[in-house]
């Protein structure tokens, strides 16, 4: 009910402006030579076109203001002038349903004070005055406030909007590539078996033929079992020399494996109701296969510590890699907290950073965030 009232508070105040403005011209109407049934009857339908106005478009509101000032001119010729400050009223009624019209229109009427009237002109003056203000402030300044609230509710619900748009794409894209990180090792593990397959499975089969040959001629012919022996040797060495060779061709690139180890991670999160998005910016394939660790594990380390402490709806995960250090930030929304305590996580956070020669830092205000800065191009080992 408040809400209504507030909105529609300038019908109120019409109303009561009506209301008093009539009542007082009854009222002189009245010390001077009576009031006739006909004024009265002239009163109550000038009222009443006023005030059901504002139940109609625009259009039906002009005709009716129209009617209003006719009434009133009626009124006004047939029993004096006790009625004037209405003609002033239904003027600026009419005025207002023209918004787009100057507001110093709206000081055009002043004109009129001049006229012979019953009250004196500093009365009629600050009538008229009042009235204009009132007019004006609503109409150009409360008018332009709610046409601009409205404007800033509806960009903000724009805003969310292409928020929630670009949220489902942001999900859709970390899935996608997930999938595609997947499938990719899916296909070189698939990729490698053929290979496996059609490398060395002629070979095993021919050293499996010719060892139960030699267990055949191990009596018979001990001589010629021992060279078959050794060719098998040799024949299983080349094998274990080519499994090597076709490992280390087909073997998935650290990168690779930790970028779905990261999306994973991303995935499972979503999974249970925090919304986790993992951007990366720059070439991240100069990252070494050690600071790929560092960097798993300490993201590893702080989500599982958002998940766990921090009361959160949203984890940011980036990797951005600058000329000579890669920085990695992990931050979450939730409560944060007034100091950071070394336990075994934040401890072995530090190791692995400390290891590598990079910097780890902490902050805990509007939520908490983890910052490691690392330099690229180290090879030191690190231990988990």
């Amino acid at each position: 009910m408040n809400e209504r009232l507030r909105d529609n508070y300038f019908v109120f105040v019409r109303l009561a402006l009506l209301v008093a403005f009539t009542a007082c011209g009854v009222m002189d109407q009245l010390e001077a030579t009576g009031v006739s049934l006909r004024v009265l009857l002239l009163v109550s339908f000038y009222i009443g076109l006023m005030a059901v106005k504002e139940m109609f478009p625009v259009r039906v509101k002009r005709i009716l203001t129209a009617a209003g000032m006719l009434v009133w001119a009626v009124l006004l010729s047939l029993e004096g002038k006790n009625f004037w400050i209405l003609g002033f009223f239904t003027g600026y009624e009419f005025l207002s349903l023209y918004p787009e019209m100057d507001f110093r229109w709206y000081f055009l009427p002043l004109i009129g004070v001049f006229a012979e009237l019953p009250e004196s002109f500093p009365v009629r003056l600050v009538l008229v005055l009042l009235l204009a203000f009132l007019y004006v402030q609503h109409n150009y300044v409360v008018r332009a406030y709610r046409k601009r609230t409205e404007e800033d509710a509806a960009n903000e619900q724009s805003m969310k909007k292409d928020m929630r748009e670009r949220e489902l794409a942001t999900r859709e894209e970390l899935r996608r590539s997930a999938l595609l990180a997947e499938n990719q090792i899916l296909e070189e593990r698939a990729n490698l078996a053929q290979t496996l397959h059609d490398k060395l499975g002629h070979n095993i089969n021919g050293s499996i033929y010719q060892l139960e040959g030699v267990k055949l001629l191990m009596e018979k012919d001990p001589e010629r079992s021992g060279q078959m022996v050794q060719a098998v040797i040799d024949q299983l060495r080349t094998g274990m020399d080519e499994i090597r060779a076709i490992l280390r061709k087909e073997r998935p690139e650290k990168r690779e494996l930790a970028l779905l180890q990261m999306f994973k991670l991303c995935e499972d999160c979503n999974n249970k109701g925090v919304e986790t998005e993992f951007q990366k910016e720059g070439d991240i394939g100069g990252i070494t296969d050690h600071l790929w660790e560092v960097i798993l594990d300490n993201a590893y380390e702080a989500v599982s510590n958002a998940m766990k402490y921090a009361r959160c709806s949203h984890i940011d995960i980036r990797i951005v890699v600058m000329n000579r250090m890669v920085r990695c930030s992990i931050r979450d929304d939730g409560i944060g907290c007034k100091e950071v305590k070394d336990g075994m996580g934040i401890s072995g956070m530090r190791q692995r950073v400390r290891a590598v020669g990079g910097m780890l830092s902490f902050e805990t205000e509007a939520g908490f965030m983890v910052t490691m800065l690392l330099p690229l191009g180290n090879d030191t080992q690190v231990s988990s």
